[in-house]
């Protein structure tokens, strides 16, 4: 694999478009790029604007990101307790991905009965999904208390005061999700 840029387009381009099934050829027409340039990209010997690579990843329906992002292995095993995890008083928050999305936070709770986890405010804009996987969550936000019961899901701005509370008698299991605001 080469860590160059060229070489990781290159790689990443032929990947994409055998994974779909195209020929270069399939995947000019789609594009409506030259099959000229399809080839000299996948060789690595092209140098695109970034305009050819817009028109390529809208093709593709991918971000550019991917076009020009370190190949990652097929698969990989991540065994329990690899991942990030902190405790906040007694409840575990655990990290769901180990690969970050921009601009997102993915993170598993782990509230034992009783328990209760005062939120931190986001930044303005923030948006925050909290769904319950197991036993009953209590999430306060906007001044509104809610009950969040396994397949339940709450959204709520996620830039102001929150907190979640197990007030049962087993311990409740819980994903937060939150989607940092992003200025186009």
């Amino acid at each position: 694999m080469s860590d160059d840029l060229a070489g990781r387009l290159a790689q990443n381009i032929k990947q994409l478009r055998q994974t779909r099934g195209f020929t270069q050829q399939q995947l000019a027409d789609l594009s409506g790029l030259p099959r000229a340039t399809c080839s000299n990209l996948e060789s690595g010997s092209a140098n695109p604007t970034l305009t050819v690579l817009h028109t390529l990843a809208k093709a593709l329906q991918i971000p550019i990101e991917e076009l020009v992002s370190v190949p990652r292995a097929d698969v990989q095993h991540y065994p329990k307790g690899s991942l990030p995890m902190r405790t906040r008083g007694s409840v575990t928050v655990s990290t769901l991905l180990p690969d970050a999305i921009p601009g997102t936070m993915i993170e598993r709770l782990e509230v034992p009965a009783g328990a209760r986890l005062i939120g931190t405010p986001h930044t303005p804009g923030t948006r925050e999904y909290l769904s319950c996987e197991s036993g009953e969550l209590d999430l306060v936000a906007a001044g509104e208390s809610f009950r969040v019961a396994p397949g339940d899901v709450v959204v709520f701005r996620g830039d102001q005061r929150h907190s979640y509370h197990n007030r049962g008698r087993k311990p409740a299991v819980g994903y937060s999700v939150v989607l940092f605001h992003r200025v186009l």
